[in-house]
């Protein structure tokens, strides 16, 4: 292990958690100098929940025959999206689950008719997603990315990370696309001119090194593309889940403590991202405002509609109003963004 990896393994799990917070505080200090934090007006759609993943780890997905198994109705689909732009927003984040029923065609159709209805950002399909498309289609991951973005994907979300370790994904989610894969998906969307966001689900089966593994992979990439434009990490929610019932509770999951720490080293280790958001979503709001002391700049999204999280039966919902006065309380200026960190409305 070199230097760094071994200066991140010490951080993760020696220094004392306000010493580093204090460190990405003043990482984010050199980035984000004008004391402004940021977030998104958005909705959350996931256009199916049959899966043929079934990792561990999720309690939203159905199989194909449950009763509860839907494809979002078009006309649904739809309002949702006028309802979002009604309501402020700019993007909207579209994924699901990985649905044998549904074909590249189903999904560039989806895409040519929404950007056809509407002026908004199409925020969609996570790497595993593109990755199961291209399998289907017997495509290459360029050649199915290409396509979406031909029928309108404008950027990619960085869902089906977890932990970029394949020793932890065969634990939780042996069905899903290994590391290599997720990280192909990514760059070939970055050499394409596409933005992307990268994420990390910690708080199952990894270790320290895992979570440093992962951190340095995202930041080898962002490294020779410049692809990534914010940086998400969020605990595992283990409410409903099979890995929540087998493992979790027997052992115990993340803290907000974990949270904290993971997510101050995230803004000391990855210096060539210039975003790390925040997660009120498995947090709740007051975490989230300790976040921005501990190195996060961006409050994430306003989450007009979130149901994968929900599934787990964590439901924190904030108001636009909410998130601008959690943002004020902390002494920072409140800004409303785009998908590619625009400011759009200060507050």
């Amino acid at each position: 292990m070199d230097g760094k990896l071994k200066q991140a393994a010490r951080h993760l799990t020696e220094t004392p958690l306000l010493e580093l917070g204090q460190m990405a505080d003043d990482c984010r200090v050199v980035l984000h100098p004008e004391h402004i934090v940021t977030f998104i007006v958005d909705r959350n759609i996931n256009y199916t929940n049959v899966c043929v993943n079934k990792c561990s780890f999720c309690a939203f997905y159905k199989d194909e025959g449950s009763p509860e198994a839907y494809i979002i109705d078009e006309g649904v689909l739809m309002e949702k999206i006028s309802e979002t732009i009604a309501l402020g927003g700019t993007q909207i984040l579209i994924q699901g689950g990985l649905n044998p029923s549904l074909n590249i065609a189903y999904y560039s159709a989806l895409l040519q008719k929404i950007k056809k209805m509407f002026t908004i950002n199409i925020h969609g399909f996570s790497p595993p997603e593109i990755a199961y498309m291209a399998s289907k289609a017997g495509l290459s991951i360029r050649e199915t990315v290409i396509t979406l973005k031909d029928a309108g994907l404008d950027s990619i979300p960085g869902g089906g990370a977890e932990i970029l370790s394949d020793r932890v994904r065969q634990l939780i989610s042996p069905r899903k696309i290994n590391t290599a894969t997720w990280l192909e998906v990514m760059k070939e969307a970055h050499l394409l001119g596409m933005r992307t966001t990268a994420t990390m689900m910690f708080g199952t089966v990894e270790t320290p090194q895992d979570i440093i593994a992962h951190l340095e992979a995202i930041w080898r990439l962002q490294g020779q593309t410049g692809g990534f434009t914010a940086f998400i990490p969020w605990t595992f929610q283990p409410g409903g889940s099979v890995l929540g019932r087998e493992i979790i509770d027997s052992t115990g999951h993340a803290t907000a403590v974990d949270y904290l720490r993971v997510l101050a080293l995230s803004r000391i280790y990855l210096d060539n991202i210039k975003n790390i958001q925040a997660s009120w979503v498995t947090q709740g709001i007051k975490t989230a405002q300790v976040a921005l002391r501990f190195g996060a700049n961006d409050f994430g999204s306003t989450m007009i509609e979130e149901n994968v999280v929900k599934a787990a039966g964590v439901a924190f919902m904030v108001s636009k109003n909410d998130i601008i006065g959690a943002i004020k309380s902390t002494g920072f200026r409140p800004a409303q963004r785009d998908t590619y960190y625009n400011v759009l409305n200060y507050f």
